[in-house]
């Protein structure tokens, strides 16, 4: 049998950046949900829209290990991620003039 070996090794982050992270991720759920139930309607919305792809993006930066990823998947992920950014901005334009 043959072995893959196509992926590098590399260091492990040190578990302080895992708590830093998940610190950021609660931050910023703590701004979406004070957002929707201080400014509910399309304020509420667009700050959830806004926080929504930051915390994708650590998700997946992080805890997902996309950072030690090949380019070529990092390229994949950044496309998906734009789409997602499109939509959502397709989405606020629909409410903005509604």
């Amino acid at each position: 049998m043959s072995h893959d070996t196509s992926h590098e090794h590399h260091e492990p982050a040190p578990y302080s950046t895992f708590v830093l992270v998940w610190i950021a991720l609660l931050a910023l759920t703590t701004i979406t949900v004070a957002g929707s139930l201080l400014f509910p309607g399309t304020v509420g919305i667009t700050i959830a829209g806004i926080v929504t792809p930051i915390k994708a993006f650590l998700v997946m930066y992080w805890f997902m290990h996309l950072k030690w990823e090949s380019r070529g998947l990092r390229i994949m992920v950044a496309c998906a991620f734009l789409l997602l950014v499109i939509l959502l901005a397709g989405l606020f334009g629909d409410l903005l003039f509604r």
